[in-house]
């Protein structure tokens, strides 16, 4: 991190979208899975788009570019992953399901290796993504005897979601649109939420009339929609300044603990072992993947911390 106010901003990012693991989860009860997702992002798209109204002068979609760039983001990054995410969570915990989401930045890797052919992987890349792999079946465990259970169907829709986000995230870079920011999230997230609906509309039990508008129901959504949605982008537009890539990339390794503390406060819920053993595992591939950017990102903080204790 380049300075404290950095350094605050991403540990609040962690927590908000830690959180909304949590939030998700004690929402499902009260809302059908995929409509609940997209009522949220009526509200943070409305919200957003007032924001990027008000803060950006390329707000609205100019070039095919521009329009391709909402497609890609409004489908993969929040229609399908938020629908894949919302139904896993029905049957895993908060915890679990922020660390296999944390799988996105190595699938991003895979993704980018299939598209680019020639962007080979190194032997300790390989090794990276395979530790990937395996956190992910020490945190979902599947019963090779039951591989199409419920058990094994949650775990697989959340990790569908990562992949979802992972795939929308190379498409996105390799379309360089020129719409800001603020506007891309922005319509992405109004886009999303029509696609939700849509989702919402084909699938047996998702209307309003199987809706509970309970206190805590209507709290999740507001936290999900303002505060994990809403004001994690400005949070996050304001980090993407100051901060690599790389480095935002490390929120989705933070985020777990805010996740499991959280499920374990509100919810009551608990991490077994091997789903840490799991978490640590991915991380460690996300670092043997990622370890040149992440010497290249994060040289200058260690230098700094050096001279801190050097009395420098």
């Amino acid at each position: 991190m380049s300075d404290r106010r950095s350094a605050t901003l991403f540990v609040l990012l962690a927590a908000l979208w830690g959180t909304s693991f949590m939030a998700i989860k004690a929402g499902l009860d009260a809302f059908p899975p995929v409509l609940f997702a997209a009522i949220r992002y009526d509200v943070a798209g409305a919200l957003m788009l007032v924001y990027a109204a008000a803060t950006s002068d390329y707000w609205l979609p100019r070039t095919r570019a521009d329009w391709l760039t909402l497609l890609v983001e409004g489908t993969l990054i929040i229609a399908l992953y938020n629908a894949f995410l919302f139904v896993g969570e029905t049957g895993v915990t908060s915890g679990v399901a922020a660390i296999l989401v944390g799988m996105s930045p190595i699938l991003s890797t895979v993704f980018s290796r299939l598209f680019l052919p020639e962007e080979r992987l190194s032997l300790l890349g390989t090794l990276g993504l395979t530790l990937g792999f395996v956190g992910v079946v020490l945190v979902a465990r599947p019963d090779p005897s039951d591989l199409l259970g419920a058990e094994a169907i949650a775990p697989a829709f959340v990790l569908l979601a990562a992949a979802s986000v992972a795939l929308g995230s190379v498409f996105v870079q390799r379309l360089d649109g020129g719409i800001s920011s603020e506007g891309m999230v922005a319509w992405s997230n109004a886009f999303g939420a029509v696609l939700l609906h849509a989702i919402s509309f084909s699938l047996p039990g998702e209307s309003l009339a199987q809706a509970e508008f309970s206190a805590v129901g209507v709290a999740a959504l507001l936290y999900l929609a303002v505060f994990a949605s809403a004001v994690g982008y400005v949070i996050y537009f304001d980090l993407l300044a100051s901060l690599g890539a790389i480095e935002i990339n490390l929120v989705s390794y933070a985020a777990p603990i805010f996740a499991a503390v959280a499920g374990w406060l509100a919810l009551e819920e608990t991490l077994a072992a091997l789903d840490i053993a799991g978490f640590l595992v991915i991380f460690l591939g996300f670092v043997l993947l990622k370890r040149q950017a992440l010497a290249a990102e994060l040289s200058p903080v260690f230098a700094r911390l050096g001279g801190l204790f050097s009395g420098r």
